[in-house]
């Protein structure tokens, strides 16, 4: 809804013009008394967003005003949802105090704007995710290929940058998972641009210098690190939009961290999607492998597993040190629940932090801090007499990173917090009695007047002779003497006192005595709350002036991650894989964790999950793996591939075995979905995710696909699986999972000497179809789609007139699969001959009749007649 004309505005609606204009996008809190208020087309959609009452307030040119609002007690609830539902809002707060006899509005101001990457609040954020701002520009050349990222997590201060080729973005964007995106959105696949904010054009490469360098309080950026110019502007971005959303004041935030992206495992957003990493795709934690291994039990421990997850290492040597660390924990006895028992009583400094940087620090928020502290130092209690030098490096690293860090701020922050803190520094008693004098006096003067006022009473009572007179404070005339109506006449001649007021039953008197001590006492309530604001705010600078909280805040996450590592391996059933720069792959009776989760939920004591190996040594590095759906094959290939995400993220595997060389890539591409939003059906989207592992896959790779060329009409697809998984094999050289219905592929195994063929482990007994859920090793002889057809309720005539047909079908195609150039490829390198592919062409139809006939079926004159066909077929160089 256009905004309307300014022109003649009251002078509170041109107040309102005037902030709205500042913020044009956002929607318009307004502070009016305990609420704030929306007008217009503010008011109309955030109306139907909230579903709360659209009424109007006054009239401007003629026509009423749309209004709601919201109570500011309970905004945070309302600003929560208006965030989930892709709004920004800018908050203006009353910046002057109601004088007596003022004429006008009150001064009003932005305070704030809130955003979906500029939150702080407990109530807006999800404690264990990481709350990302991102910004993406380009380095200012035409001809750059190369795109510039810088994060700001601006509730714990955590500020990183990278640069990656324009072709990865996709990727780094799917990794991150910002909240909001600041970038052109030429920029920005399709996929990403609801999340994208109004930002105006990014700034040159030298404005973004100084922009960065002024940010934090250096001559030339280069002082913070090596930053190219498409990260100096992307910092330039970020900055300038968190400095604009409040209001002006840049919040406690680290100095930029540059991170390169080659120790990190790269995982394409199709993969990530497939394997549900850190949520499913409705966006539930439950069942994503992040639900299923998370033992941690703070919210800064959620976060660092959550970017381990995220982010696996490709540096084994980063592996080793944190697979040492928790099987440390796990060898001491005793010591994995006394280190729980310490941090489950440990908050989150870090949004505890970013809350008091930007000014919105509460009472509870110091208690943090403190909390934190204690926490550190019974941690470094704890560890420091079993540790030796014998004790893993990162063990040691935590024992010097928290023992005594700030040990001066914890003694002051012990002296100064009461209690039992209020909520808001507003409500008092926050400071605890004895900490300061001062203060101590000040509320003994507020505190002791109730005395003064209850002896006063029981004085002035006798002395007028009344029993039921009363001292009490009226909000508009202070402390008065009130008694009934029939009193109150013999008490109007009292020359020492004043009439105030009088009702049908009540008549309220004042004088000196009354006038002074009202005045003592709120002088005295002022001071207290004044002195009491101030020592508070004194603490939140010796907080912010401890540089040591953010590394304390760090290693506390640190531990709490290893701790649930140790803890998912305690029982047994987790290995310690070894992780080697070389190309080797070994699982041991792995197990998918989430489907065995969900088992174990269930709680059927009957069911059980079966654990299967996979080997995709140097020689055999590319398996074949075919078998029926609903055996198992999708979840055997996603255990494998999330075994890896395990493995280089430095957690325990679940397997009695792993040994893993160091994968660079990994691509899993497992079921099949459309994107019809974008014009692409099934098949397209398969092609392109195809395509993207053959452009990308290489020898330290490792791919794990399923029903490549499934899409399409059966020759098409045949031809399409077949050239992929040559060109994996010996193109590209990937350790390789290759999940087919296509039973022609199993000739390959004789043409191509690094692939091996496994399938999925099938029982028929009494005409019923059993899966076993094992992989073993050969080669399918049927697709069962008909038993699956039967499973699933298809009717029985239907079924048996499929049966009919595909007999008909398989007849006919064994005599055509003699005209396909099956093997007109490079076969490891080495062309084949023509004498040589004829020869192949017809053993491959030699071994599909032998595997179709069914001995214990056949009758003696059909056997005869089986025996001459093969004789045919047989090669005549054989004969």
């Amino acid at each position: 809804m256009p905004l309307p004309s300014a022109a003649n505005a009251t002078p509170s609606m041109a107040q309102w013009f005037d902030l709205k204009n500042q913020e044009p996008e956002a929607l318009l809190f307004f502070r009016m008394g305990d609420f704030y208020e929306l007008f217009f087309g503010d008011a109309q959609a955030a109306a139907m967003a909230l579903d709360i009452a659209l009424t109007a307030r006054g009239n401007h040119n003629g026509e009423p005003i749309p209004m709601c609002g919201v109570p500011v007690a309970a905004a945070p609830a309302y600003l929560s949802r208006l965030i989930r539902r892709g709004f920004r809002v800018a908050v203006a707060e009353q910046t002057q105090t109601p004088q007596k006899g003022q004429k006008g509005p009150l001064s009003r101001a932005i305070v704030r704007v809130v955003s979906p990457g500029t939150l702080t609040e407990d109530e807006l954020l999800e404690a264990g995710r990481a709350n990302l701002l991102l910004a993406i520009a380009h380095n200012g050349q035409k001809r750059s290929t190369m795109i510039g990222a810088a994060w700001i997590d601006i509730s714990t201060g955590a500020f990183e940058t990278t640069s990656v080729q324009a072709t990865a973005l996709e990727e780094l964007l799917a990794r991150l998972d910002a909240a909001e995106i600041l970038a052109d959105p030429d920029l920005i696949p399709p996929d990403h641009a609801a999340r994208l904010a109004p930002v105006p054009s990014s700034p040159t490469a030298e404005t973004a210098r100084s922009l960065v360098a002024r940010a934090y309080g250096v001559a030339q950026v280069d002082a913070l690190g090596d930053f190219p110019d498409e990260q100096a502007i992307a910092c330039a971005m970020a900055l300038s939009y968190v400095q604009r959303s409040q209001a002006g004041a840049l919040p406690r935030l680290s100095r930029p961290v540059p991170q390169g992206i080659s120790g990190v495992l790269g995982i394409d957003p199709a993969t990530r999607a497939s394997l549900d990493v850190l949520r499913t795709r409705d966006g539930e934690t439950k069942y994503s492998l992040f639900g299923a291994v998370s033992r941690t039990v703070t919210a800064a421990g959620s976060r660092l597993l959550s970017q381990w997850l995220a982010s696996p290492s490709t540096d084994a040597s980063e592996i080793v040190e944190r697979q040492a660390a928790w099987v440390w924990l796990l060898d001491v006895p005793g010591l994995c629940g006394s280190v729980s028992d310490i941090l489950k009583r440990t908050p989150d400094p870090a949004r505890a932090l970013g809350r008091i940087s930007s000014g919105r620090g509460q009472p509870r928020d110091l208690a943090s801090i403190r909390d934190t502290l204690i926490a550190a130092n019974d941690f470094t209690a704890l560890l420091q007499p079993v540790c030796d030098t014998k004790t893993p490096p990162l063990i040691r690293a935590l024992v010097a990173g928290l023992y005594g860090r700030a040990d001066s701020l914890l003694d002051r922050l012990k002296a100064a917090l009461a209690p039992d803190l209020p909520p808001k520094i507003e409500d008092g008693g926050v400071i605890a009695p004895g900490f300061d004098p001062e203060l101590d006096h000040f509320r003994n003067l507020r505190d002791e007047s109730r005395r003064i006022v209850a002896a006063l009473q029981v004085r002035l009572s006798e002395q007028y002779g009344i029993s039921n007179l009363k001292i009490r404070h009226h909000a508009q005339l202070g402390y008065v003497i009130e008694v009934p109506s029939a009193a109150g006449t013999k008490l109007r001649d009292k020359p020492e006192l004043a009439f105030r007021q009088g009702t049908a039953s009540l008549a309220r008197f004042s004088n000196d005595e009354l006038a002074d001590l009202d005045r003592a006492i709120l002088e005295a309530a002022d001071k207290a709350s004044t002195l009491e604001k101030r020592i508070f705010s004194e603490l939140c600078s010796h907080i912010l002036s401890t540089p040591a909280l953010d590394e304390v805040a760090e290693y506390l996450a640190l531990a709490d991650v290893l701790l649930g590592c140790a803890r998912l391996a305690e029982g047994g059933e987790w290995c310690r894989p070894e992780v080697t720069d070389g190309t080797e792959f070994e699982l041991i009776s792995c197990r998918h964790p989430v489907v065995e989760a969900a088992i174990a939920e269930a709680g059927n004591p009957e069911a059980r999950f079966i654990p299967n190996d996979c080997a995709l040594p140097p020689e055999h590095r590319a398996m074949l793996l075919t078998g029926p759906n609903m055996a198992g094959k999708s979840t055997f290939l996603r255990q494998t591939a999330l075994a890896v995400i395990l493995a280089q993220a430095g957690l325990p595997v679940p397997a009695k075995k792993a040994r893993i060389g160091i994968v660079d890539r990994l691509f899993s591409r497992v079921g099949g979905a459309d994107d019809l939003a974008r014009g692409r059906s099934t098949f397209m989207v398969e092609m392109t995710e195809t395509a993207a592992i053959l452009n990308q896959a290489g020898p330290r790779s490792l791919v794990v696909v399923d029903e490549i060329g499934r899409g399409t009409a059966t020759l098409d697809g045949l031809s399409i699986a077949w050239a992929t998984l040559e060109a994996l094999h010996t193109q590209l050289g990937s350790r390789t999972i290759f999940a087919t219905h296509f039973h022609e592929l199993g000739a390959l195994v004789e043409f191509l000497p690094r692939l091996a063929a496994y399938t999925m482990a099938v029982k028929e007994w009494r005409g019923e179809v059993i899966f076993q859920h094992e992989v073993r090793p050969g080669a399918a002889r049927k697709s069962w789609g008909l038993h699956v057809a039967k499973l699933a309720g298809i009717p029985t005539s239907v079924v048996n007139r499929a049966s009919k047909l595909l007999t008909s079908f398989e007849k006919e195609q064994a005599h055509a699969r003699a005209s396909l150039p099956l093997f007109d490829a490079i076969v490891d390198g080495s062309d084949v001959t023509e004498s040589a592919l004829s020869e192949n062409a017809s053993s491959m139809d030699l071994v599909n009749a032998v595997s179709a006939l069914k001995p214990d079926e056949l009758s003696p004159r059909e056997a005869l007649a089986a025996l001459y066909e093969l004789k045919r077929i047989l090669p005549e160089s054989s004969t």
